[in-house]
């Protein structure tokens, strides 16, 4: 794993910390600087990145991207996309 991708997998499992959360939370996260940051860490993938994994991110499918980066892949139920 690279150290942007362990950077997003930081970043994403946050995300979904936050959100399960967000029922309870008083006051409510604000999200949008982690979602800043997650694009933006996504902006720096390198060449050759998995296609799958750009896509999951690019589509914003970021529970599917967490999944991937964790080798979870088989997880990851196909979208209307296809993947």
């Amino acid at each position: 794993m690279t150290a942007i991708e362990q950077e997003l997998l930081t970043a994403l499992t946050e995300l979904d910390r936050l959100v399960k959360a967000m029922s309870t939370a008083s006051p409510k996260p604000d999200l949008l600087p982690l979602f800043g940051r997650i694009d933006g860490l996504a902006l720096q993938l390198p060449e050759g990145t998995d296609p799958a994994f750009r896509h999951y991110l690019e589509r914003k499918s970021f529970e599917k991207a967490r999944l991937w980066l964790e080798g979870r892949e088989a997880e990851n139920q196909a979208g209307s996309c296809g993947h």
